[in-house]
C-alpha cells in the first residue's frame, strides 16, 4: 500500500509557528511532530511506501524524515517548485504511483483507519474516494428567506449539519490521466469535473477524532488534547 503526503504548503495561517518550520513538523505535545505521527500511523496500518510532496522548507522535512526506515517505511520525495494545488503534485509523480493509492494532507490529526479508506476505494468503482466528517454550524441570528423583497420564510438561530472533506482521499491513476503534469490542479476542480462527467466521488464517512491544524487556535487545541488522545492516535504505532 502506498500513500502520498502533501507537505508543500507555506502554512501561512499558522504563523508565527511556521516562520522557521514547515507546518507538518510543528511539534505536538512537546514530543512528536505532526508528520511523525502520520508516518507512524501509516506504518501501523500496513502501508510500506510513502511519497512526500515537498516545497516550502522542504529540505527540513527531508532531513527530518530521511528514507523513513525508522518507521519501517520506504520514503521518497517529489519537489513542488511552484504551487500546484492539492492534486497537481500527483501529476508530477505518476510514474511512481500504483494504480490505487492514498493521498492525505500532512497536517491533520485523526484516528481514521487509512487502510480502510484505500481498501474501500479499491473495491469500489468510484474515481475518487473522499473521507468525510460531520460538522455543525450554529447561526446566531434569525435567518430570513426573501423573494422579490418579500420575506417568505423565517428560522430562528438555525443549526446547519453538513459533511466536510477531511483531507484524506483514495485516488486512482486513471482518474488523473486526463490532466497535464506541471499545471495546477485543485481538489475542487477535480471534484467539479467528476460531477460534470456524472462519475461522482465516493464518500468514506468517519465520525471519530479529526483535527485539521490550519490556524493557531487549532494548533493550541491539538497540544491541549494530545495527552488525552495520545493512545488513540498512536494505537498500534
Amino acid at each position: 500500500m502506498h500513500a502520498v503526503i502533501l507537505a508543500g504548503g507555506k502554512g501561512v495561517r499558522l504563523r508565527p509557528y511556521t516562520t522557521a518550520l514547515p507546518k507538518p513538523l510543528v511539534p505536538i505535545g512537546d514530543q512528536h511532530a505532526i508528520l511523525e505521527i502520520v508516518l507512524r500511523q501509516l506504518a501501523a496500518a500496513g502501508f510500506t511506501t510513502v511519497t512526500i510532496a515537498i516545497g516550502h522548507l522542504g529540505h527540513i522535512i527531508r532531513a527530518y524524515v530521511g528514507n523513513g526506515a525508522r518507521w519501517g517505511l520506504r520514503v521518497g520525495y517529489a519537489t513542488e517548485d511552484s504551487p500546484l494545488g492539492t492534486m497537481g503534485p500527483l501529476l508530477t509523480m505518476m510514474d511512481r504511483l500504483p494504480e490505487h493509492f492514498l493521498v492525505m494532507n500532512g497536517d491533520i490529526l485523526t484516528d481514521l483507519d487509512f487502510a480502510a479508506v484505500l481498501h474501500g476505494h479499491q473495491q469500489s468503482d468510484a474515481p475518487l474516494t473522499i473521507a468525510t466528517y460531520a460538522r455543525q454550524v450554529h447561526i446566531d441570528f434569525g435567518v430570513l428567506t426573501t423573494d422579490n423583497s418579500r420575506v417568505v420564510a423565517f428560522t430562528e438561530k438555525p443549526r446547519m449539519d453538513y459533511r466536510v472533506s477531511m483531507g484524506v482521499y483514495g485516488v486512482s491513476r486513471e482518474t488523473l490521466a486526463p490532466y497535464t503534469p506541471g499545471l495546477p490542479l485543485g481538489f475542487d476542480e477535480l471534484v467539479i469535473d467528476l460531477l460534470k462527467s456524472e462519475t461522482p466521488p465516493r464518500a468514506h464517512n468517519f465520525d471519530g477524532y479529526w483535527l485539521d491544524i490550519g490556524r493557531p487556535d487549532d494548533y493550541d487545541r491539538a497540544n491541549a488534547e494530545f495527552t488525552t488522545h495520545r493512545s488513540l492516535l498512536l494505537k498500534g504505532a
